[in-house]
Formats: structure tokens, C-alpha cells, sequence
């Protein structure tokens, strides 16, 4: 496994192993790093040789655990894709960053912490049997805060033709990182890829965004794939389920309690009202442990 001559983290008879952790929530999967020591983040050539399925690990995103930022949170993480990319926010991986610290002992026998990501500080709950609620924060449909580029205003739902002539509508929502989220008949039909690729290379999206693709089977579950920011497809989204019931709802498509199914596993998602921030609930798995070792 190869890692750059001159990465901080180069272990080539010059320092220790990488130790890491795999790790999954809901089939969306991770290498879990512990800087809480000061170690450097690693650099965009470790994100990808260890996201590599082939060659390396194989995971969507890399999380690395830091010290906290604010005064009542027990640690800080953050998200680094598997394109070496930064993101703000994941849903998945603060579930999962918090099952870390309970078995690290850090979150040894507490029921209630807060986690710092780069998008704020979250409240997160213990559930017990691996499952954990996060507090994601308030919705934002303020197109110039998503951002989403050619609207003055909030509208329930857009319109837009694509650079292929494609028309397409959507919802658009940040959860501390962009989200477009469109209403299909089929779930299992819809062209995830394609669609998702052109519109993430689309001028409306500065920063590109994660494209949910709904399905709505009641008023309290939904089906759902997410072509992920710097990712493509993943089995799942937390981030990508919040935007989502967030979308739907404005739409009075969905209750404010509702069971997203994607392809790697069910969350629960409530948003109690509109000022209120989305709650997430959902598993979490270990995997192994491992070293990355040039």
C-alpha cells in the first residue's frame, strides 16, 4: 500500500503505522483516524489510497477524530471524501465518530454528548445496541446559502434545464452541505448516476451538492438513493435523508417523523417543526482494525 514520500502520515521506516478503524452506518462506510494528539489531517493523496476498494481500505469517507473546538463538546471530527475533497457535514460518520469515542471510553457510560464537525456542534443521544440520535441542525433553504446559484428566493420546488437539455425539478436545502433532492416514482429506476453527475457539474451548483433521489411510499417512510459530493453513490446518506424529509415536508409530501430506507439500512428522521433542528437516528457498525503500512 502506497502512501506519498512526502505525506505527514508516511510510514516508510520513518514513523509508526497509521492505525485506523473501519467502521459503517448503514452501509455507508469509513476509515476512522485519532488525531487527538495533534497529528496533521491527512492530505488529499492518503484520502484516496486509503478509500481505494482496490488497493487500500476501501470506505466513502475518511473521519478523523480531533480534539473539541467549543467549551461543552467532548471531541471535534471532520470529513474528508474519498477524492481527498473536504465536507462539512455526514451523518453517518457522527454516529459512527461518537460509537468510536463510547468504546475508546472517552463517551464511556454517558447517554448525552456533543461532537464538533466543521458545520456546528451536535447534540448526540445513545440509544443503546449500537445506535445512536444526532442533532443535525436547522434546515437552510436560502438559495445563497446552499448555495444554489440563478434564484433569488426560497421556493418549494425549482425548475431548471440542465447543459443537455435535460428539465429537471428539485428541492434545495443545506444541512451545513448542499442537497438537491428529487421526487421519483422508482427509486430503483431513476438514473441516479447519470443525473447526479450533471447536475453536480451544473453552473447552479458553485460548490457542487449531494443529489437525493425520493421515493415516497406513505406520509411516514420513504425509499432514497444519494449520488454523494466527491463520492458518487454511496449505501446510504444521513445527511442526504435530513435534506430529504426536509424537502418533503415543505412540500407536505411527508409527516415529520419518518423511516428513510436506503439501500444499506432504515434511518429515522424527525423534525419536529420548522425552527427546530432534523434528529437522526440510526446503527453503527465496527468492522476491523487495521495499519496502514506503506
Amino acid at each position: 500500500m502506497a502512501v506519498a514520500a512526502d505525506h505527514p502520515l508516511d510510514v516508510r521506516g520513518s514513523g509508526p503505522a497509521v492505525r485506523f478503524s473501519k467502521m459503517h452506518g448503514a452501509g455507508n462506510d469509513f476509515v476512522v483516524l485519532d488525531l487527538r494528539r495533534g497529528q496533521p489531517p491527512p492530505e488529499a493523496a492518503l484520502c484516496r489510497a486509503l478509500a481505494d476498494r482496490h488497493a487500500g481500505v476501501g470506505c466513502d469517507q475518511i473521519l478523523t477524530v480531533e480534539p473539541a473546538r467549543s467549551p461543552r463538546a467532548l471531541a471535534s471530527y471532520r470529513i474528508w471524501n474519498a477524492d481527498g475533497s473536504s465536507s462539512r457535514q455526514c451523518g453517518n460518520g457522527a454516529r459512527c465518530v461518537a460509537a468510536w469515542l463510547v468504546r475508546d471510553g472517552a463517551a464511556r457510560g454517558a447517554t448525552r454528548f456533543d461532537l464538533d464537525s466543521p458545520a456546528g456542534t451536535h447534540a448526540v443521544d445513545v440509544l443503546g445496541e449500537g445506535r445512536y440520535r444526532v442533532a443535525m441542525g436547522v434546515p437552510v433553504f436560502a438559495p445563497e446559502r446552499i448555495p444554489l446559484a440563478g434564484f433569488a428566493q426560497a421556493q418549494p420546488t425549482y425548475e431548471a434545464t440542465l447543459d443537455d437539455g435535460a428539465d429537471v425539478r428539485f428541492g434545495a436545502v443545506s444541512m451545513g452541505n448542499p442537497h438537491l433532492v428529487l421526487e421519483v416514482g422508482d427509486v430503483d429506476a431513476a438514473p441516479v448516476a447519470r443525473l447526479g453527475r450533471a447536475l453536480q457539474r451544473s453552473s447552479m451548483l458553485p460548490e457542487s451538492a449531494n443529489i437525493g433521489f425520493a421515493q415516497v411510499l406513505d406520509r411516514g417512510r420513504i425509499r432514497l438513493r444519494v449520488y454523494e459530493r466527491g463520492v458518487g453513490e454511496t449505501l446510504a446518506c444521513g445527511s442526504g435523508a435530513c435534506a430529504a424529509v426536509a424537502v418533503l415536508v415543505r412540500n407536505d409530501r411527508v409527516d415529520r417523523d419518518v423511516v428513510v430506507s436506503l439501500p444499506g439500512g432504515d434511518l429515522r428522521i424527525a423534525w419536529p417543526e420548522d425552527t427546530a433542528q432534523v434528529a437522526m437516528a440510526g446503527p453503527t457498525a465496527f468492522v476491523f482494525e487495521g495499519e496502514w503500512i506503506a
